[in-house]
């Protein structure tokens, strides 16, 4: 059979997206736009189209944007049939079915897995059921948030200081509100930049009127007689009142309907190869199913092959370019996932972005601008070389160190510029115990596959 058939073929067929969120849509659209023509199926749990989940914990919360204004925007038209509101219960990989919680079963010849993750619940069942405990990542945990803050509550406490729980503050503070936020680790931010970083989001937050509490862990949520929250108690049996209570404990993958299916799959993600392949248990790849977006665990080959599982738009985004551009190419025409990792926040005034993989670097030097003035750059060195970079107020110099990280730049970064102050020699980055749990990383690193063929992709060089 001719390569030529054999694409063909691959362009045809019937293929089924589970997950019908961001990395689904881009996914689906760069499906069409390379000649995919055969049937295609998008399965989502939520019953809303592909939706904008950024603005839900910034704009949606300031009133400024409709939770249910944040549809995605189609590139282009997919010819899709969309099983909205059911949610997929498993996975026949011999007989290539997924079953759906309504009891039909779709069947297909490629898979697309990209069922990202949900918020991590407060873990005492009773006490997160109280009326005003809170979660916030669908649209509809956004609406009703926003309806709480709009009312005026007393006050709002907030279970974890990571991006989301920060950018929660933020909102409530810019709105007037009372809030108290609880971190078990010593400042925000640490478990996704660091001590040095956190030190400095301390500060954004005190000086905010953020009635910070770090060092502390929250040992119970206690509710008045009509099953409302009323007050939140410390590990430092310190007792404060609040009427709201946001749990923001980071996220879990939704892998677990994938039990038994025999794919690499577990609470750190599906497991798949640079070109978005999904592993079987055994470490063997597929070749009919993939992955793509917030539930993939990826090898990078600028990060020493480390399996990372990335939170990130973009990532997502690009991901599932890759993956639908595999699924129906020849092995020859496929092509690896390469992303550089990237992040944006805004919070207190602030714009925070970084670039690469923060949580690996052993040390970081402020290389542009100032900590004390809030408006910097970060380098983090791990083993001799450039892994990452952030930037508060100051994102001009990121695309330049993005290009020191993909070249393998050494570090200390020896770069002298203008605008280098004093403080700018490595110190350590101070990240928490990787063992130990902490809020809101949005970089997994999660090992290597025992399976691994050091099938190595040589980055463009700038």
């Amino acid at each position: 059979m001719s390569a030529d058939h054999l694409g063909q073929l691959r362009r045809e067929g019937r293929i089924v997206i589970v997950g019908a969120s961001l990395a689904g849509l881009r996914a689906a659209e760069t499906l069409r736009a390379e000649g995919f023509a055969g049937e295609l199926t998008l399965i989502g749990d939520e019953p809303y189209e592909p939706y904008d989940r950024p603005p839900l914990s910034k704009s949606v919360l300031l009133g400024k944007a409709s939770p249910h204004r944040t549809d995605l925007p189609h590139r282009r038209e997919i010819d899709a049939k969309w099983r909205l509101g059911v949610a997929a219960t498993g996975l026949d990989l011999s007989a290539k079915r997924v079953r759906l919680a309504d009891g039909d079963e779709v069947e297909y010849d490629r898979l697309l897995i990209a069922t990202g993750v949900r918020a991590r619940p407060w873990f005492k069942e009773d006490e997160a059921r109280l009326d005003g405990v809170c979660l916030l990542r669908t649209r509809d945990d956004a609406d009703d948030l926003y309806q709480r803050l709009k009312a005026g509550p007393r006050r709002v406490f907030i279970i974890g200081a990571g991006f989301a729980g920060s950018e929660v503050a933020s909102a409530c503070r810019e709105m007037g509100i009372p809030v108290t936020v609880a971190e078990r680790a010593g400042a925000p931010l640490v478990g996704a930049l660091g001590g040095v970083i956190g030190a400095v989001a301390t500060g954004l937050q005190t000086e905010n009127g953020v009635d910070l509490r770090t060092h502390v862990t929250v040992t119970g949520l206690e509710g008045d007689a009509t099953g409302r929250v009323r007050a939140v108690h410390l590990s430092d049996e310190s007792v404060v009142e609040a009427d709201v209570v946001v749990v923001s404990l980071g996220s879990m993958r939704n892998t677990e309907w994938l039990n038994g299916s025999g794919l690499g799959a577990g609470p750190r993600g599906i497991a798949c190869d640079a070109g978005c392949r999904a592993f079987d248990f055994r470490g063997i790849v597929t070749d009919d199913v993939f992955v793509a977006g917030d539930v993939a665990r990826s090898p990078h080959a600028l990060f020493g092959y480390q399996f990372l599982s990335l939170e990130h738009w973009g990532n997502a985004v690009a991901q599932a370019q890759t993956a639908a551009h595999n699924m129906i190419c020849d092995g020859a025409d496929r092509r690896p996932h390469l992303w550089m990792p990237a992040f944006w926040s805004s919070m207190f005034g602030v714009n925070i972005k970084s670039v690469g993989v923060p949580p690996m670097g052993e040390q970081i030097m402020i290389t542009q601008g100032s900590l004390a003035e809030r408006r910097f750059v970060g380098v983090y060195g791990y083993k001799g070389r450039i892994i990452a970079a952030v930037s508060f107020d100051n994102t001009r110099w990121l695309e330049f160190y993005q290009r020191q990280i993909e070249r393998g730049a050494p570090f200390p970064v020896e770069f002298p510029t203008v605008d280098r102050r004093p403080e700018g020699r490595p110190v350590d980055a101070d990240f928490p115990d990787p063992s130990l749990p902490t809020h809101g990383p949005m970089i997994t690193l999660s090992g290597y596959s025992p399976a691994d063929q050091q099938l190595v992709f040589h980055p463009a060089r700038h």
